[in-house]
């Protein structure tokens, strides 16, 4: 009996602990969902519009400052972006203030509008976590359960940005910490990110998709694909030592944010005309999807690289994720013809590899490679997203996060 009894506490125990976090989830994962569908119809938007009118890049520099302007006399902390939620979540204490919602999505809009180079990943997860903070905070939620709401924010935002629901509640235990997982807060980010993608499907979001080709197994591949991950992870780190250098040399040179992102402005501005191409503006989507298919220009990985260091230097908003793939896809589709392996194979591989090796979410990866491509070749996902996170070493794009493996 005294057995049963001990069973029977422990059982209610933890449907309490299911049903209270499951409501909470629900309701922060539903209204993250919604903002997050409105977030990614406005950036629909904002592209057709902008290419549509192609003069409307030379806005960039007055949209830039513009945005500047508004973190500079509202924001606070707010400009940390990604890296003071993963304060946040590793101090275990304090909040996410609500109006990085506002800022970061009218902010991200204005940097898609006008044709900076970025991504919608970053700002996924600021709506998400600043929305769950929020709530945690009307209903006076202390200490670490606070804390296990904004993580299920990270969880939801990110994964109603890509379709990928198990990815994003893997990311938001993940992304906050290099080598540990926040088991303490998966029922929560499981909820979140579920309920918020149904949302996004009622309203009817469209994810893009992407076809990666099966191969047939020989020796020789693994020992490819082991040379191209090790390249996809060092491009990764390039991309993050890169970003972190010239944050750094932008806000030495020129201090003023304002100022700073009109330069940026002016910088992109000219890229665009010294290359005569706008493939490397916004998401550049198009970009990505060719890499799939056909031969592109083996320097195109770079390029885009470049655009995209610069736009997100300079103070535009947005995320660096959906950049990262189209890295790593044309970097797969240059590789490609050196190893002699399928384009979208490689284009596959290329775009989570080099998404891992810059996240250092090498699990979250993985699980997208999977959700994105099927598990056809769930090996050689998983083998690229590996080594790329080693390889990558301990550059990545969150300067916050908490390191216990790369000292």
């Amino acid at each position: 009996m005294e057995l049963l009894r001990k069973n029977a506490n422990e059982v209610k125990v933890i449907a309490n602990h299911f049903i209270k976090w499951f409501f909470l989830s629900a309701i922060s994962g539903g209204v993250v969902g919604l903002v997050i569908s409105l977030f990614l119809k406005s950036l629909q938007y904002a592209t057709v519009t902008r290419e549509n009118n192609p003069w409307i890049i030379y806005l960039l520099p007055f949209g830039g400052a513009l945005v500047s302007y508004l973190y500079l006399k509202y924001g606070g902390d707010s400009s940390k972006g990604n890296n003071l939620i993963i304060e946040r979540i590793n101090n275990g204490g304090g909040y996410v203030p609500f109006k990085m919602t506002p800022l970061v999505f009218l902010g991200t809009f204005i940097t898609h509008l006008f044709g900076g180079s970025a991504g919608r990943e970053g700002t996924g997860v600021q709506i998400g976590a600043s929305i769950s903070s929020k709530l945690g905070r009307l209903i006076n939620l202390k200490g670490m359960d606070h804390t296990i709401l904004i993580i299920s924010g990270v969880s939801s935002g990110f994964g109603v940005v890509f379709g990928t629901p198990i990815a994003g509640t893997v990311f938001g235990l993940e992304v906050s910490s290099i080598g540990k997982m926040r088991y303490d807060a998966i029922i929560p980010c499981l909820i979140s990110s579920f309920i918020g993608n149904q949302i996004a499907t009622l309203l009817k979001v469209q994810h893009t998709h992407y076809h990666m080709n099966g191969i047939t197994d020989n020796p020789s591949i693994f020992y490819k694909v082991i040379f191209c991950a090790v390249i996809f992870g060092l491009v990764s780190k390039l991309f993050s030592e890169l970003t972190h250098y010239l944050k750094k040399y932008f806000s030495e040179k020129i201090p003023n944010p304002c100022v700073k992102s009109f330069i940026g402005g002016i910088l992109i501005i000219a890229l665009v005309l010294i290359l005569n191409t706008r493939i490397y503006l916004g998401l550049s989507l198009d970009l990505l999807g060719n890499s799939f298919e056909v031969k592109i220009i083996g320097y195109a990985f770079l390029l885009k690289l470049i655009f995209t260091s610069i736009t997100l230097a300079t103070g535009f908003q947005g995320g660096e994720v959906t950049p990262l793939f189209v890295i790593g896809a044309t970097l797969g589709n240059f590789l490609s013809s050196i190893v002699n392996l399928p384009i979208s194979f490689l284009s596959g591989l290329g775009m989570i590899s080099v998404f891992c090796g810059a996240t250092k979410t090498p699990l979250a990866s993985f699980i997208m490679g999977v959700e994105l491509f099927g598990a056809e070749n769930i090996k050689y996902i998983f083998m690229a997203c590996i080594i790329s996170y080693v390889f990558s070493g301990k550059s990545g794009i969150y300067s916050s996060q908490e390191n216990s493996i790369f000292k």
